[in-house]
């Protein structure tokens, strides 16, 4: 799994898609939260809080992440790789987690330069220093798993087509409802609003992002990532069957 998980970083950045993910990422919740007027620029809203970014950067996530998962096995069921690494002594599962580890990696270093807004923000403070650092703390934690179920995602619908952009389209889509959908839908559920409305990633993020890491939302962001991975386990076998 290591020698899979290193070749997926080479090939990350060994041509421009390593690059081109940690520069939008970075641009784009850049120019929301600095530049354009708007709900998302902290420099307007008067508090030194870094919310927007929390709100902002699931939904550029959900772009972001499906562009770098899908060709993890599309690609290889294309050029006929596939068979190769079905060959190599390694179990499925070590090829479904190099490949997703490498995702993880790659976009867990888009994030790391955002800290920097944890600083300038504790600088802007009246008095210096007077941010929530319990609720950025937490919202850095349930970014971190809402990434992951949306990499277990992303790998998912890369195996289930050898063409890049239907595994894209595929990725958004299952995000959005995983991330989103569950929350639209709990509106008009009625007596059953709580119980739709915590199937959804954004319920748990939300919980998370308060600051108190609540065993159960762990649970859930774990579970979402090992069905999906289980699901591409499954696919591949039968694919190598």
């Amino acid at each position: 799994m290591k020698a899979l998980l290193l070749r997926e970083i080479k090939s990350f950045f060994g041509s421009p898609i390593g690059y081109l993910v940690i520069a939008i990422f970075l641009l784009l919740n850049g120019l929301f939260l600095w530049v354009f007027e708007g709900d998302f620029n902290i420099l307007n809203s008067g508090f030194a809080d870094l919310s927007p970014f929390f709100t902002l950067a699931p939904w550029i996530l959900i772009f972001l992440i499906p562009a770098v998962t899908m060709r993890s096995f599309s690609d290889e069921k294309k050029q006929g790789t596939i068979e190769l690494l079905f060959t190599k002594p390694i179990t499925v599962w070590e090829m479904v987690n190099g490949k997703f580890f490498g995702a993880l990696l790659l976009i867990i270093l888009a994030i790391l330069p955002t800290i920097v807004y944890v600083f300038v923000l504790s600088s802007l403070g009246d008095p210096s220093g007077s941010i929530d650092t319990g609720s950025i703390i937490g919202s850095y934690f349930g970014l971190l798993f809402l990434i992951s179920g949306y990499s277990a995602i992303g790998i998912f619908t890369s195996a289930l087509s050898d063409n890049q952009i239907v595994a894209f389209i595929m990725a958004v889509f299952l995000c959005f409802i995983f991330y989103y959908g569950f929350e639209g839908i709990s509106a008009i559920a009625g007596g059953f609003s709580d119980f739709v409305s915590a199937l959804g990633m954004d319920y748990h993020f939300k919980s998370i992002s308060r600051g108190v890491i609540d065993t159960r939302d762990i649970i859930y962001f774990v579970s979402i990532t090992v069905l999906f991975l289980s699901l591409t386990v499954y696919k591949l076998k039968t694919l190598k069957w």
